[in-house]
């Protein structure tokens, strides 16, 4: 318990607000060395990234995280410093214990111990860092990705460190996420006093009938792997603050989480042919985050499953539900992709904390992984 909680509190004490990695990657990259691994530092931009190896060829099994973390919110809210972690009552409160430097943690010291008892294992085992999951992701594993294509290096299982679980260690693992497509849409108007409407032209009224009909839209009805696609409003302005000036302009952000029964495509004609209907006069910019990933039943489910059985006991529920992860830079290349990892309700939080008894087990399940793998 010691080595994983020491681990742990040595990452939280480095305030790696993405993209910054403030020094945790080189603390994992000293354990990995020592452990016998070929470390590779890959940054871009202002990115960091490890690339962490051992073992030759196939069948290549890849564990995932990331070492940055958000922002802290307000300091007077936090029961003791963000980056000074502390254990109460079995837990450690600290920015990034739970998402997700209690999961590097865990997954350094469990391929440590894989290879320390197995050293002449079959295939490959790896570990990919980044200090950009939690910002714009470009540099990060989307770039690392890019240059695994580049070099033909092959991803057969990955298995990331995210938060997953609900209520309980190993209660719940992902097999998939949705994709995520953003929209930044500026309607455009023509601004006059509001006493003299009918020489101006006012950008909410033309929006609002198309966006009541975007809000009330069914954009499909799922499927078994994913509910069905959301559509949701995040910012919305027009106007310039006086109360009897028509605004010129309105802009509009909105988001489509979606699974396999849309197409990011299908989506974005969807909405243009909408708005073109309505009359909006209007330009927008996509931003495609992901596009959906899952993966079906088989070895790497299987195995994560036997894993988290022989460890907790609990008979874990699979899921495609929640935010996008860096998986969806994986699945691409052709792995399958299974995310696990400690209790996710205080992720992004004040005061955000992991169980301490949970890192040890996850420390088991990460091994218990790579032996049902590559023994």
């Amino acid at each position: 318990m010691d080595e994983v909680l020491d681990l742990t509190i040595e990452l939280c004490r480095r305030p790696s607000v993405t993209p910054d990695d403030a020094g945790c990657q080189s603390l994992v990259a000293g354990l990995l060395c020592a452990a016998g691994f070929a470390v590779e530092p890959m940054r871009f931009g202002a990115v960091d990234n490890l690339w962490a190896t051992h073992g030759t060829g196939g069948p290549v099994l890849l564990f995932l995280g990331h070492t940055d973390v958000v922002p802290t919110g307000p300091l007077e809210r936090w029961s003791s410093p963000p980056f000074a972690p502390v254990v109460r009552d079995g837990l450690l409160y600290a920015r990034g214990a739970a998402d997700m430097k209690g999961s590097v943690a865990a997954i350094a010291l469990a391929l440590a111990d894989y290879v320390a008892a197995r050293p002449d294992h079959a295939g490959t085992v790896g570990l990919l860092l980044t200090s950009d999951e939690e910002g714009a992701a470009i540099d990060g594993v989307r770039r690392v990705a890019q240059e695994f294509v580049r070099r033909g290096q092959r991803i057969d299982w990955c298995v990331v460190g995210e938060p997953s679980a609900r209520a309980e260690l190993g209660d719940v693992i992902r097999v998939g996420r949705r994709g995520s497509l953003h929209g930044h849409l500026v309607v455009h108007g023509v601004q006059g006093h509001v006493a003299y409407p009918e020489i101006a032209v006012n950008p909410v009224h033309r929006l609002a009938p198309a966006l009541a009909e975007l809000a009330a839209r069914a954009w499909d009805a799922g499927n078994m792997q994913f509910p069905p696609t959301t559509f949701q409003v995040s910012n919305i302005h027009a106007g310039t603050g006086a109360l009897n000036v028509v605004p010129g302009e309105l802009t509009l952000d909105f988001n489509f989480r979606f699974g396999t029964a849309s197409t990011a495509e299908g989506l974005i004609g969807g909405v243009e042919d909408l708005l073109r209907r309505h009359g909006v006069d209007h330009r927008i910019r996509w931003e495609l985050s992901g596009a959906p990933f899952a993966t079906a039943p088989g070895r790497l489910t299987q195995a994560v499953r036997d894993a988290i059985r022989e460890v907790t006991g609990i008979e874990p529920a699979a899921d495609t539900g929640g935010g996008t992860s860096d998986g969806r830079f994986i699945a691409p290349l052709g792995a399958q992709v299974v995310e696990v990892g400690p209790v996710n309700a205080s992720i992004h939080r004040i005061d955000e904390h992991v169980r301490v008894q949970d890192l040890v087990r996850l420390r088991r399940i990460h091994r218990g992984v790579a032996e049902r793998l590559l023994d």
